[in-house]
């Protein structure tokens, strides 16, 4: 089975995407394959902000992320990436605070890398 490591680099806001990649991640899980990370990156450190409301209709994205981190997926923020966009790191819900060293190791280590933009 196949070890993948994924990155997001677009917002919340951007629904198509973040479903993308929840589906994408849980369809790995379910074929047995491993899924080493997720990595928010650029504009993708958003989903860690505690400071955005959704609709009662839209997406329930923190959910999602609970629910892959339950799965044993390590969810990863990009510190620089946080820090220029002024969010709080040390409050990051279920993401692990990481830099692009660390995230490049996972990386080099899984057999897949696929960003989602």
């Amino acid at each position: 089975m196949a070890r993948f490591v994924l990155s997001l680099h677009t917002p919340p806001s951007d629904h198509d995407t973040t479903q993308r990649i929840i589906k994408f991640a849980n369809a790995c899980v379910a074929q047995g394959h491993t899924v080493d990370a997720i990595f928010l990156y650029q504009n993708g450190v958003y989903h860690a902000s505690e400071h955005f409301e959704l609709a009662s209709d839209e997406l329930a994205i923190p959910m999602h992320w609970q629910q892959l981190a339950d799965k044993g997926i390590n969810l990863m923020l990009c510190i620089t990436a946080a820090e220029k966009r002024g969010l709080n790191t040390s409050q990051t819900s279920v993401f692990s605070v990481a830099g692009l060293a660390e995230f490049a190791m996972i990386a080099s280590d899984a057999d897949k890398w696929i960003q989602f933009k």
